[in-house]
């Protein structure tokens, strides 16, 4: 694959010295991080893996961080943060994602800063540079590298080549920030993300795949992959009994099924 030798070229240019990489865990960062730790091992340079433990992120990606690092070399680091530390997030404005990743890499700089080294990696592809990803903005503000999104990777490519790593998170769904799933402009409530993280964790483990929950005032708006509807009505009773265990009172199923971004709809018009 030649993408697959470009990345590995950049990569090996980036890591002729020390380099930090953002890992959250999820299959883009795992990817990134696992091949920079193979081009570091011949430079003889040093990668440092930044996860950042936050009150938006689900508290899974942590876990599921460390799975992956017995794959790496990489030296290991949780940086904590508090989006809502920065008052401009609390009412989950239009430009969320671009205040929530300043902060973080801000923080993941500051680390770099402390170590003495001079690039921070991140796990942005191709697919990502045509959505509405306002945190890109801050990632090319601050200088952040993106190989994989610089070598036109794109999320297919990006499975393919975590499966034939053998990363065990090859295809594990992604998992955004959890204020995706409130409208913008609603003040962010960290139980209500909580009862979210919860909901969503609980319906994967009844064998679903990407899980969504959205919340429209008092209505919550499930979406699961269109190809797993019928499995949704056939679990109906057990589904409603355990959203509603968590405090939801109108559950709803959206028939168009799961895609990302759902809530910038009105944004995209």
């Amino acid at each position: 694959m030649e993408k697959k030798k470009q990345l590995l070229e950049l990569l090996s240019t980036y890591c002729a010295e020390d380099v930090c990489v953002a890992f959250s865990g999820g299959v883009d960062s795992s990817l990134l991080l696992v091949m920079a730790c193979e081009a570091a091992k011949k430079t003889g340079s040093r990668v440092y893996a930044l996860t950042m433990d936050t009150v938006l992120h689900p508290k899974a990606d942590l876990e599921i961080a460390r799975k992956v690092l017995a794959h790496t070399g990489a030296v290991h680091h949780v940086l904590t943060l508090n989006e809502l530390a920065v008052p401009e997030i609390r009412f989950n404005p239009v430009n969320r994602c671009y205040l929530c990743k300043k902060a973080l890499y801000s923080r993941m700089l500051d680390f770099a800063k402390e170590k003495g080294v001079k690039v921070l990696l991140e796990g942005s592809n191709e697919d990502d540079l045509h959505v509405y990803r306002p945190g890109l903005l801050a990632v090319r503000e601050l200088g952040v590298k993106s190989p994989l999104a610089e070598c036109r990777i794109t999320k297919k490519e990006v499975r393919m080549l975590a499966e034939e790593y053998r990363i065990p998170v090859a295809f594990r769904p992604s998992s955004p920030c959890l204020a995706t799933r409130l409208p913008y402009g609603m003040e962010i409530d960290l139980k209500l993300l909580e009862r979210i993280d919860c909901g969503e964790s609980a319906i994967r483990e009844m064998g679903f795949g990407n899980v969504r929950i959205r919340i429209h005032d008092e209505i919550l708006r499930l979406e699961i992959d269109p190809e797993q509807l019928p499995k949704v009505l056939e679990h109906r009773t057990e589904i409603i009994a355990k959203l509603k265990k968590l405090g939801f009172s109108y559950i709803t199923l959206d028939l168009e099924g799961f895609r990302s971004g759902s809530m910038d709809l009105k944004l995209k018009k």
